[in-house]
């Protein structure tokens, strides 16, 4: 089985048709979803790039691989996975197949792609990297003009400096994007994996619609700003939620910018996306013509979401909400039906799901699980609720999520924890974690939570043992054995 595996990074998954938009043009990915199989409910482990692109790699949670930053904003983390780690990578190598990655690798500083068996230009970093030159070589020899912006959007820092860039108009035809190229040399790696004849992984990460939004004008000027509807939650006061979350909205300048900006903001991303959908057009229709639609699985999923505003926030960070830990999440395996599906999967359950279509052994890959059951139409005994994690960005900053099918818990140390009812309060305004009428609610979620955390083997269970209502303690917290009793030993 060869395997097609599409990434974008930060996209929200209420962009596309596929998931309810009426307004913004994903008519390839649409096409994607309707014939395969679409979560609804589909998860990152991690918010947060570099974290959730090795837990894809490996199959493990953030806690297990420990590369658990950006480097970019690294505050002592790892910045590259441990020698021993298993990778989905090495598997399929070992079964004679090809392997390529075109496009953001973001997955260490000292280890790239190829480190681990792929094929493509190496790529690194969090945004289009402009002045590669692979990119400048192919913009020469296809006579396109240079990279070049104006009319630069950005709020104001707290301190009066300028904040960070938002967006801005892109003076380059659609042939000269960042996103085309990619496009580009993905095909060129798709027909000369189909003339070899041998399996193949073929992996295309587009940077996009992660922010800076650098767009053509007929992108950036593609969706009229009348017709975005700001998020319910904009009207966050962060009244009882953790004070780090207002901070995050001093840092992204949310509130120095007027209305008419936040929806041309949101416009303009819109148009990133259809941008984005275009080129994996280009690639699927290319599949299609070499053949190769019948013994190739399709993926298409991100990394993470993005706020667009959403609690008064853009970009990512120290808040667990739906916005960017809810992510699209489409796999088309040939003779499988398509079908939508409800259970609570995981970006890394892709692992060991690429493992099984290979046949390869997923159990290396610990915390993932294979959705080909679910894929297939079975209705397997799938877990009831899904964990998340965060370890920080620009600063430590540990979270654990627990989420099932009506609410959802996150526990911070250093601050207030949350509890939201996702049916009676769908955009996360009202922290209920206090409030009497949840108590059982708060603690049933509280000790499963806990339950999972031992049993991962992730020792944030420590501190919720010492903290929380989680029952009858079974372990010493001290983790020392002084108050055992000495072992009764014969004599020689």
């Amino acid at each position: 089985m060869n395997l097609l595996f599409l990434m974008t990074d930060q996209h929200r998954v209420d962009t596309l048709g596929a998931y309810g938009n009426p307004h913004v043009a994903t008519p390839h990915l649409d096409r994607l979803a309707a014939t395969g199989t679409r979560f609804e409910r589909f998860y990152t482990p991690t918010a947060i790039c570099t974290p959730a692109r090795a837990s894809l790699l490996t199959g493990q949670a953030p806690f297990r691989h420990r590369l658990l930053a950006n480097y970019e904003r690294n505050v002592g983390y790892l910045e590259d996975l441990r020698d021993d780690a298993f990778t989905f990578s090495s598997a399929l190598a070992a079964r004679d197949y090809q392997l390529g990655l075109i496009g953001k690798w973001h997955g260490g500083t000292h280890r790239n792609a190829a480190s681990y068996g792929f094929e493509g230009p190496d790529l690194p970093g969090w945004h289009n990297p402009v002045d590669h030159p692979d990119y400048l070589a192919y913009l020469a020899d296809n006579g396109l003009p240079p990279y070049r912006i104006s009319e630069p959007v950005r709020g104001t820092l707290p301190n009066g400096n300028p904040g960070n860039l938002m967006a801005a108009r892109l003076h380059q035809p659609v042939e000269a994007t960042f996103e085309y190229y990619l496009a580009t040399r993905a095909i060129e790696h798709l027909e000369r994996y189909a003339a070899d004849g041998r399996p193949f992984f073929l992996a295309t990460h587009f940077f996009g619609p992660h922010l800076p939004y650098l767009l053509p004008e007929e992108y950036y000027d593609r969706y009229d700003p009348a017709l975005v509807e700001l998020p319910a939650s904009t009207a966050e006061t962060f009244a009882g939620k953790p004070p780090v979350q207002h901070n995050y909205s001093a840092h992204w300048a949310y509130d120095t910018m007027p209305a008419e900006v936040s929806r041309k903001l949101i416009a303009v991303y819109w148009g990133y996306v259809t941008l984005i959908d275009e080129q994996i057009g280009r690639i699927l229709t290319r599949l299609d013509e070499l053949g190769l639609q019948d013994t190739t699985s399709v993926f298409f999923t991100a990394d993470h979401g993005e706020f667009t505003g959403a609690h008064r926030l853009h970009d990512k960070g120290p808040a667990m909400y739906e916005d960017i830990y809810r992510i699209p999440g489409i796999i088309r395996v040939p003779g499988a039906p398509p079908q939508v599906r409800e259970e609570l999967v995981n970006l890394t359950d892709c692992t060991a799901t690429l493992l099984e279509l290979a046949g390869c052994d997923p159990s290396p890959a610990v915390d993932s699980r294979s959705l080909l059951g679910l894929v297939r139409g079975e209705r397997p005994d799938w877990p009831g609720e899904i964990l998340a994690e965060y370890h920080g960005h620009h600063f430590p900053y540990p979270q654990r999520m627990i989420r099932d099918e009506r609410h959802k818990l996150v526990v911070n140390p250093e601050s207030v924890n949350e509890l939201y009812d996702l049916v009676a309060d769908s955009d996360e305004l009202h922290n209920r974690y206090e409030h009497p009428e949840f108590a059982e609610t708060r603690r049933r979620l509280t000790t499963r939570l806990y339950t999972l955390l031992r049993e991962r083997g992730d020792n944030f269970h420590h501190w919720m043992a010492s903290m929380y209502d989680i029952g009858d303690l079974d372990l010493d917290l001290t983790l020392s054995s002084f108050e055992k009793e000495p072992a009764n030993r014969e004599s020689p």
